[in-house]
């Protein structure tokens, strides 16, 4: 571990304020970008999607189960595979604690995946999520919200991703998309984000960013190499 300057308490206190001011300016940056991104324009939806869920089939709206905004987790799990993708799952065991307060703020969620029911029910009952799983098997939803390409689009080495054609290793992506309902039932779609812009949910990295090593993962093969299910860490039987 790299060792920085030592000082006294008193040189600490003033570099502790001087960063102190920094953190204020950002936080007044990131409500400002919040606000920007509330405020951008809805798009209703005309397409009816439909999924599978345990209890059979459902609808978008369903997915809202009574609330006006639904937050959902495109969560890359595609049919055949045997699990689901490790930092989806990250992004997941984030997401499964806060389901009850975002419902108490009129705020629903669910994961959505294109593999089968059958193949999810197992992998989420083996983490123990909780949360409102669906699949969209035979729905065009992952593709229309650019989560998932077909064939034919792979082949071309580029795919509509994160707002840009890009080349893409899977045929899947992680993503978070942000819906609305309003009164008369109209359903709208108010945001997306791809990238490293699902880390707004995962909270470990926040802790990570004010421990002395950081993130520590400049010397990994790709950043998120050191991430696991969470029941497949070395000390995972023994944490409480």
């Amino acid at each position: 571990m790299h060792t920085p300057a030592l000082a006294t308490p008193a040189h600490w206190l003033a570099a502790r304020r001087e960063l102190l001011a920094r953190e204020k300016e950002f936080t007044r940056a990131r409500d400002d970008l919040s606000r920007a991104r509330r405020a951008l324009p809805w798009v209703q939806l005309t397409k009816s999607y439909t999924f599978d869920a345990p209890s059979g089939r459902v609808s978008l709206a369903d997915l809202f189960a009574g609330r006006s905004q639904l937050i959902v987790q495109h969560f890359m799990f595609g049919p055949g595979w045997e699990e689901g993708c490790p930092n989806c799952s990250f992004m997941l065991d984030h997401f499964a604690p806060t389901v009850a307060h975002l419902a108490a703020r009129d705020v629903a969620f669910a994961a959505v995946s294109r593999a089968p029911m059958a193949e999810i029910l197992p992998f989420q009952q083996r983490l123990g999520w909780p949360v409102n799983w669906v699949s969209s098997a035979g729905s065009d939803f992952n593709f229309d919200f650019h989560v998932s390409f077909r064939p034919d689009e792979m082949a071309t080495g580029a795919v509509d991703y994160n707002y840009t054609r890009r080349p893409f290793p899977h045929s899947e992506a992680p993503g978070i998309s942000v819906f609305a309902r309003d009164d008369a039932g109209a359903l709208y779609h108010t945001y997306s984000t791809y990238g490293r812009g699902v880390e707004v949910i995962m909270g470990t990295y926040a802790l990570l960013d004010l421990v002395p090593k950081g993130r520590d993962e400049d010397a990994l093969e790709y950043a998120s190499a050191w991430i696991r299910y969470h029941d497949r860490y070395e000390h995972a039987s023994s944490a409480t």
